[in-house]
């Protein structure tokens, strides 16, 4: 017999664990929050659909909400989400007019379907529908701003607003791009899949680039008054990982992960007590999170030992020639910039370029650097750029032309729209001398 619910605080029914209505709900959201990606994967292979999954899954979400408060939480709850979803999917096949189609092509009877387990399906099984979701957000026929927020949406469990607020713009500019995206995907029938051969080696590029642009926005945000946003280097790097481990012999998806980890490892030294900004070479590197560093390491030597490097594998090995330095000066600046002379071989592009420009100053002086400096000035991708005046000004105050070097402090402050960045070069214009 099922026990009766016991009394919760203040003399409100618990659920068959004891969980109160509040508690009860409260674990509902943050088990939805955790299992959303698997749920919406597992749905979206029955109904085909990315949008009308994550309905799917919202309903068992207020499923969850309605029942657990009465009747307990689960002692699975991530199962019990997906079994309850994935019920539903299964009755909105059933309705649909094409329900015999539908069930020949996801291979599958209407006694097996009908029939569906309450315990999580084979964890390889689940892991290979979320990478397929993964691929599906990141499809190239999405514009990139679409692909981000869908990707955050789907599999970093980000509402709307949180979206909107990340990257500073309105709420109903991502929700926009976000039904845009799953009209996109339904009406150009996308196939909910893994591609193989060079389709994949071009669609995981996207993937990837996706995860990359999300951890870029939180550790140096584009605009808004604070450097960092750490939730959403925190869901990169999450995105990294899994994708990691679900694609265990590619070396750019271990090198991706290897990159954020080394990155993420700075977060705390890289704002003052008020905020502002630190340099790099001014950084308190006993702050750098040791263990992150030490996951980093790991990543990029599952890296080597899968394949030959790429753009995120060697971007990996230059943070970690930051990260083995104890000290700012004991800096590998020779090896770095013969890792972006081969960056720039493989992936070249302007931003490549002024980076390894910054190395090249590092290693042999300003002055054998100014000169590639000098000639990205006339790059039209620049333009606007406000880290080109930033390093070209560097490279003059170095050299002691210190009246062009503060007017390159001042055009980089008016370029960048982020706050704390503004306030550092105008300082650093204040201190340059006459």
């Amino acid at each position: 017999m099922t026990p009766q619910p016991t009394a919760g605080p203040h003399g409100r029914p618990a659920g068959p664990h004891g969980a109160a209505p509040e508690s009860a709900a409260a674990t509902a959201e943050t088990v939805f929050r955790m299992e959303s990606p698997r749920v919406i994967a597992g749905v979206t292979r029955i109904v085909r659909d990315v949008g009308i999954a994550e309905d799917l899954a919202q309903d068992a979400l207020v499923a969850a909400l309605e029942q657990w408060p009465r009747d307990g939480v689960p002692d699975n709850p991530g199962a019990w989400l997906m079994a309850t979803a994935r019920h539903r999917a299964v009755d909105l096949v059933r309705r649909r007019e094409n329900y015999a189609r539908k069930l020949a092509e996801i291979g599958r009877d209407q006694s097996t379907a009908a029939v569906l387990p309450q315990e999580p399906a084979d964890p390889d099984d689940i892991d290979d529908d979320l990478l397929r979701l993964v691929f599906t957000a990141c499809h190239p026929v999405l514009s990139a701003e679409a692909r981000t927020a869908l990707t955050l949406r789907l599999l970093g469990g980000l509402t709307t607003v949180e979206i909107a607020r990340a990257f500073l713009v309105p709420e109903a500019t991502v929700a926009q791009r976000i039904v845009r995206a799953k009209r996109t995907l339904a009406t150009r029938n996308v196939a909910f899949e893994v591609p193989y051969g060079p389709d994949r080696e071009a669609r995981l590029g996207s993937v990837l680039d996706v995860i990359y642009l999300i951890f870029n926005e939180g550790y140096a945000a584009t605009a808004g008054d604070d450097l960092l946003r750490p939730a959403l280097c925190e869901d990169a790097l999450r995105l990294a990982r899994v994708l990691s481990a679900l694609m265990p012999k590619e070396p750019e998806v271990h090198g991706l992960t290897a990159l954020l980890e080394f990155q993420a490892s700075r977060a705390a030294a890289r704002t003052g007590p008020d905020g502002e900004p630190v340099l790099l070479k001014d950084q308190n590197r006993a702050r750098w999170n040791r263990m992150l560093m030490a996951r980093g390491a790991a990543a990029l030597t599952r890296a080597d030992a899968v394949g030959a490097p790429g753009p995120y594998v060697l971007q990996a090995a230059i943070a970690a020639c930051h990260a083995r330095a104890h000290r700012y000066e004991e800096t590998d600046w020779p090896r770095i910039a013969t890792l972006y002379a081969l960056l720039a071989a493989r992936a070249p592009s302007p931003v490549v370029e002024l980076n390894r420009a910054v190395a090249v100053s590092m290693a042999e002086g300003p002055a054998a650097a100014l000169p590639i400096v000098d000639a990205l000035t006339g790059v039209p991708a620049l333009r606007e750029y406000h880290l080109l005046p930033s390093v070209r000004g560097d490279l003059l105050a170095r050299l002691g032309r210190t009246a062009e070097a503060r007017s390159e402090f001042e055009r980089a402050a008016a370029l960048t729209r982020n706050e704390r960045e503004r306030e550092m070069l105008r300082r650093r214009a204040a201190d340059t001398g006459p």
